[in-house]
């Protein structure tokens, strides 16, 4: 085999790979979507807010600790896509991702 076709094997299989971390990504993110959800309409139903400040700045400090500068913006991604004000739609689609048997 030549240098280029192993190169281009390797490629292809680290492609396959990073595809199947981002099924897993998004069927987590899906998860902590209805998660979320389920805390806020709990937290609402007993008089309190959507959402949490101080908990919203722990998950960003998280995010950032674990992943650098970028980490802040991947987790205001995360909880944009969590708040309440996320779609039903993406909670309706991604129900059956989480609800599957591992």
């Amino acid at each position: 085999m030549t240098e280029t076709s192993e190169s281009t094997i390797g490629i292809d299989q680290d492609r396959v790979a990073i595809d199947a971390l981002d099924g897993h990504i998004i069927e987590l993110l899906a998860r902590r979507a209805r998660i979320s959800a389920r805390i806020q309409r709990s937290r609402m139903s007993s008089g309190g807010p959507r959402t949490e400040l101080s908990r919203e700045m722990d998950v960003l400090a998280c995010y950032r600790d674990g992943l650098g500068p970028f980490g802040t913006q991947v987790a205001m991604s995360v909880l944009k896509l969590c708040r309440g004000a996320a779609p039903q739609e993406l909670l309706a689609l991604t129900a059956e991702a989480t609800d599957r048997p591992a």
